[in-house]
């Protein structure tokens, strides 16, 4: 297709030099990386550009309207609060609640006075919740009823960290209320901030059964911004002569504010950095939901014009598929799709023969990218279902063997990337850290291909992991876990298809000699210990000790191929 000519030429003129993309080589760390020479040194200067959509609609939750003016004011008195309790720049400030608009109030206000935002995953169980307090060490935490509960069992709650509640009526004297964070007339306290200090840390699952904390840097996420303003410009540009449905929509009232519906956890680098810093840039509004519901996700779309629709696949599919979606106005959509998961092919033809105003799209990316390293939409997403995109301007992407040498066009290996995106590191892990980048080249995990156009394919993984929802899940991690049941001999936890969440978590067990356990035992003694979402959904017990190849290693592969599901607990 011509088109992929008419790509590279529209990327090329949009990195020109003089251009709104243009690149630039700066050194990070002894490492010489790609960057946007025009992009915000941080993301202080990127939430100040925003006052100009001062009347603008900005955060919404049921019948709760915040305007950008209202949230500058609240993330002035909350950035004042943090400094007039002893919090630094550079200190850390704990965030772990559900989807409320006082999560993005508590980043704003953290990040634009150079204080680390630390996003605590709300679905973890209080071990791995405690663990994560101990490894970022915040002087603050801020956290919504449920996760307060759990903060508050811990021995160290208001010795160690100030306690801030949201939308809690509990009575304790070690809280203080949001409330009292948001009162006042308080200037925005001024500061300098480093574009290569760390902006938020954001845990993922770790295979030592231990979360790790990854180090965003206020450059990694204003390119990542950067990148997703890139994707939809560059696709569009490159299309717009054979487009019916152009992917910016240009056929639609320019007055119509952009809207994003935030269905998945801000807690994650998909709704934070993708789809809130995207439509923050925009001046646009964000809709929370307080968990995924595809009816009342319809009836916001239409009420509030929802103008792109980011979650993980099943969402879209769920969306598409729902009984009020052929009576719902739906025409505000110019975008659906996501991230976090690969869309099944069919989902894309499905999304674009549905939604009449909207094209399909996604991206591929990494809590270690910042966001996105890929993106692809619209006629390419059609013509190439199977790829994640090329990657974006700011990186270098390559595919390597397991000797580290490079590989060509089509030759499958590990995918690595360089760029602005790149995480500084892992919170306290020097070691996993160094294996990890190494002269600045991120190992993604990802087996993956790239095609004479620069599109990249996800073949397979490299990590021992399940991908569930948008949820990376490490087998070695919750096996760790159950091994912790004093009936477990032996268990190999592994991923197994699931046309809704991509994957589920499957494990193979053998008892101990003269042990007995149930499926239903095991599950409420890991309810204790780990999220629900890692709890294995397929149980199996076994008769036998579990296979093993020469080098004493479990048969993953024949567990997966061998194990019905209909025996499974």
């Amino acid at each position: 297709m011509n088109v992929y000519k008419e790509l590279k030429n529209a990327w090329k003129e949009l990195t020109a030099t003089g251009s709104q993309f243009e690149l630039e080589e700066v050194m990070v760390e002894d490492t010489t990386i790609l960057s946007y020479k025009n992009q915000a040194p941080n993301l202080r200067e990127f939430w100040l550009s925003t006052e100009q959509f001062a009347d603008r609609d900005y955060l919404l939750y049921e019948h709760e309207r915040l305007t950008y003016s209202d949230v500058h004011k609240h993330v002035a008195n909350v950035a004042t609060w943090l400094f007039d309790h002893g919090v630094e720049p550079s200190d850390r400030v704990a965030i772990a609640m559900r989807n409320y608009p006082e999560w993005m109030i508590a980043y704003w206000a953290c990040v634009s006075i150079g204080v680390t935002c630390v996003g605590m995953n709300a679905w973890w169980a209080t071990p791995e919740l405690a663990y994560a307090i101990e490894d970022a060490t915040p002087k603050v935490i801020i956290a919504d009823e449920e996760r307060l509960t759990q903060i508050l069992s811990l021995p160290e709650a208001g010795e160690a960290f100030n306690i801030v509640a949201v939308r809690s009526g509990k009575s304790d004297e070690r809280l203080t209320h949001w409330d009292d964070l948001i009162k006042g007339e308080n200037a925005l306290p001024e500061v300098e901030i480093h574009p290569d200090s760390d902006a938020c840390i954001f845990y993922t699952s770790g295979t030592t059964g231990k979360p790790k904390g990854a180090q965003l840097t206020h450059r990694g996420c204003v390119a990542n911004v950067m990148s997703l303003a890139f994707a939809n410009i560059v696709q569009a540009k490159a299309a717009s002569s054979i487009n019916k449905k152009n992917i910016v929509n240009t056929t639609r009232e320019v007055s119509l504010q952009a809207a994003a519906l935030v269905v998945t956890p801000l807690f994650h680098v998909t709704a934070n950095n993708c789809v809130a810093h995207s439509m923050t840039m925009a001046g646009g509004k964000l809709v929370h939901m307080y968990k995924w519901d595809p009816g009342k996700a319809l009836e916001l779309i239409e009420a509030e014009k929802i103008t792109v629709m980011s979650g993980v696949p099943v969402m879209s599919r769920e969306l598409i598929t729902h009984p009020k979606f052929s009576s719902t106005d739906t025409s505000s959509l110019k975008s659906v799709g996501g991230g976090g998961a690969q869309i099944q092919p069919d989902l894309v033809q499905k999304i674009e023969k549905t939604v009449a105003t909207a094209r399909p799209s996604t991206g591929y990316g990494m809590t270690e990218t910042s966001g996105i390293i890929t993106a692809i939409a619209a006629d390419f997403f059609l013509d190439k279902p199977e790829s994640a995109g090329p990657a974006m301007p700011c990186f270098e992407a390559q595919c390597f063997d397991e000797d580290g040498n490079a590989l060509g066009v089509g030759e499958l290996g590990e995918l690595w990337v360089r760029g602005a995106q790149v995480i500084r590191g892992y919170l306290n892990r020097p070691e996993e850290t160094s294996e990890t980048i190494t002269g600045g080249w991120l190992h993604t995990g990802d087996i993956a291909k790239i095609d004479e156009d620069g599109f990249i394919y996800i073949v397979d993984r490299k990590k021992d992991m399940v991908l569930r929802g948008g949820e990376n899940i490490y087998c070695t991690e919750v096996e760790a876990v159950i091994y912790e049941h004093d009936s477990v001999s032996e268990v190999s936890v592994f991923g197994l298809p699931d046309r809704r969440l991509g994957e589920e978590v499957g494990a193979a067990i053998f008892l101990a000699s003269g042990k007995s356990l149930s499926a239903t035992e095991l599950r409420s003694f890991l309810n204790q210990r780990i999220a629900k979402h890692k709890i294995p959904r397929f149980i199996w017990f076994t008769e036998t000790p579990l296979p093993r190849n020469a080098s004493g290693k479990f048969l993953k592969r024949k567990l997966q191929d061998e194990l019905e599901l209909e025996n499974a607990s």
